[in-house]
């Protein structure tokens, strides 16, 4: 897909003195979802902008765009200079342009346009990745579709930087050599941060393994851990284990798990935690397990999740030569 030009646009809206159209977002991690979100800083020589567009660069794929009240939503879909792969499905299209039109922006105001995606995961660290906006008014526009690079230029297109994942997502089986230096690292996903994952060695042919983390929402609004996946799985469940009177029962959450703003939740041996189903290979201690998790608000993030002994109660733990109880883990976490 060719990128917007608009020939002495730049003509139009007023001067350099005035505030570029930037995002809010410098920098994303390779592999992860991001939101991105476009600066309005002013309109087109003193009027009101009425229409925006928003480019998606390759190297951002599996893009949503976030509805505004007052404008119309319109999408435009293109190939994608490479394939992607979304959850174990090849995505070689996608969306590439986002047009929010029939608003009114006045000139001295100011407003914000999301779109949420996924940098891929090959992206070099360094790699700039640009999109171009334009904003069309009632007599002009106010272009920002310069992807040079350039600092001489009056409409530089707005940019991210790509920077490397926080932590080793274990490619290929989904499994990878531990990194002793990272497997402590805390993930940041928007306003949730997950710290702490690990999971269990299991037994040759064992059908079902736990996945376990620390889940803190630093935000003003709840989130909701609602799917996880990984290579090594079938599929994935997110459970709870509690008492019912004196039995304690495990049991699928429909729903999804709830990240309640301000809160920390605790996905541990006895309580909260992901469900391995139809293991395809033996989970082997001192290795990594990669998994993806999905939110309904931040998205999708993938971590490895370290493998400690069969019976670990926490991450890095060893073998705990008391069996597998895990007395006084019978709580539903901090909600």
């Amino acid at each position: 897909m060719k990128t917007i030009t608009i020939a002495g646009a730049f003509a139009l809206m007023a001067g350099s003195a005035l505030a570029h159209a930037t995002l809010a977002e410098k920098e994303a991690q390779a592999g992860s979802t991001t939101k991105i979100t476009l600066r309005v800083p002013h309109g087109c020589q003193g009027e009101a902008t009425n229409k925006v567009r928003l480019t998606l660069p390759d190297g951002f794929y599996a893009a949503k765009p976030m509805p505004k009240a007052g404008w119309e939503l319109q999408t435009q879909t293109g190939p994608y200079a490479t394939p992607y792969n979304n959850h174990g499905r090849e995505m070689t299209e996608g969306l590439r342009e986002v047009i929010w039109s029939g608003g009114h922006l006045e000139d001295g105001w100011y407003d914000e346009f999301t779109v949420r995606g996924t940098i891929g995961k090959n992206i070099a660290p360094g790699t700039v990745l640009y999109f171009p906006a334009l904003q069309t008014c009632a007599n002009g526009t106010a272009d920002w579709t310069d992807v040079s690079g350039s600092h001489d230029v009056a409409n530089p297109a707005p940019k991210v930087t790509v920077v490397a994942a926080a932590m080793d997502h274990g490619h290929g089986h989904g499994r990878g050599h531990q990194h002793s230096s990272s497997s402590g690292e805390t993930v940041t996903l928007g306003a949730l941060e997950i710290s702490n994952p690990f999971s269990r060695a299991t037994l040759p042919n064992a059908p079902v393994a736990g996945g376990f983390m620390t889940i803190t929402n630093t935000g003003k609004a709840a989130d909701r851990l609602i799917g996880a996946a990984s290579d090594v799985a079938g599929h994935m469940e997110v459970h709870e284990m509690a008492m019912n009177g004196d039995v304690m029962q495990m049991r699928e959450l429909k729903d999804g798990l709830e990240i309640p703003a301000g809160a920390t939740v605790t996905l541990k041996p006895g309580s909260f935690h992901l469900m391995f189903m139809d293991l395809k290979e033996p989970l082997v201690e001192g290795e990594t397990v990669s998994v993806t998790l999905t939110f309904e608000q931040a998205g999708d993030v993938t971590l490895p999740l370290s493998i400690g002994a069969i019976n670990a109660k926490s991450h890095g733990g060893h073998m705990n030569h008391s069996g597998h109880g895990n007395h006084g883990d019978h709580g539903h976490g901090s909600k």
